[in-house]
């Protein structure tokens, strides 16, 4: 069955525009942009939680709602939106779809004032059930067979991106992770439990070898403690919240 808030169609996985809500700062003063806003559900329900300065921002029109502040351009390229005016952007499965995810980052970070939030949602490709298919068949979920490429489409995932990348993402662009967190656990990914030790195992001696080369202890440190974090190893989407910490220069 299709899934909809008030008739409007949503284009994620369950409960994650519920989690998305709950991570943002509760001033209905904010100016937040939704990007890619697709059919308008995740804007309707920032309306009737009474947010009244909402950009809402996707390649094409689509909106099954009425909004009057609507901007149509690529994600993937610079935004028609002025430095440091923005307090919240959300982003809900969609910089899997881009390929110039460092772009967008950066633009992210430019249109956000210091301190502004930056959440985002996308399908969980470290999740045990992920990496095991990854090995066993070279794809991940979410994107378990070959795309087709005579047909190009801006919903193909061509930029599947997991924890460890996401992270390095956002804090070589002057953000800081402040909340990971997932949509839900499903049944089945708990099939999954008996691959964990391998994988603690083998990730363990990798991290420590690659840290005390590259020197980079902390860091392998701080990843790996999250890649064995219930909402990593079982998730279904991951979702992060990131701070703006260092202002545009």
């Amino acid at each position: 069955m299709r899934r909809s808030y008030k008739g409007i169609s949503i284009n994620t996985s369950k409960n994650t525009h519920e989690k998305v809500f709950s991570l943002i700062n509760k001033d209905l003063n904010f100016i937040i942009v939704d990007i890619p806003c697709g059919s308008g559900a995740f804007v309707q329900r920032l309306k009737d939680h009474l947010y009244k300065n909402i950009k809402a921002i996707d390649i094409e029109n689509i909106l099954e709602i009425d909004h009057e502040d609507i901007i149509i351009c690529d994600m993937a390229r610079n935004l028609p939106i002025p430095d440091n005016s923005c307090d919240v952007v959300v982003c809900i499965d969609g910089i899997e779809h881009i390929n110039r995810q460092f772009d967008f980052v950066k633009e992210v970070h430019r249109i956000l004032k210091n301190n502004g939030e930056f959440i985002i949602s996308t399908p969980n490709i470290s999740s045990i059930r992920s990496r095991w298919k990854w090995l066993t068949t070279g794809h991940h979920h979410k994107c378990s067979s070959p795309l087709d490429e005579n047909n190009p489409s801006p919903i193909h995932h061509i930029g599947l991106i997991s924890f460890p990348e996401i992270r390095y993402l956002l804090h070589t662009n002057g953000f800081k992770l402040n909340k990971i967190t997932t949509n839900r656990m499903k049944p089945i990914s708990w099939i999954y439990l008996f691959l964990v030790p391998l994988f603690y195992l083998s990730t363990l001696w990798i991290y420590r070898n690659s840290g005390e080369k590259q020197k980079t202890q902390q860091i392998n440190k701080e990843v790996f403690k999250t890649m064995f974090t219930k909402d990593i190893l079982y998730g279904e989407t991951l979702i992060v919240k990131a701070i703006k910490t260092t202002p545009n220069v």
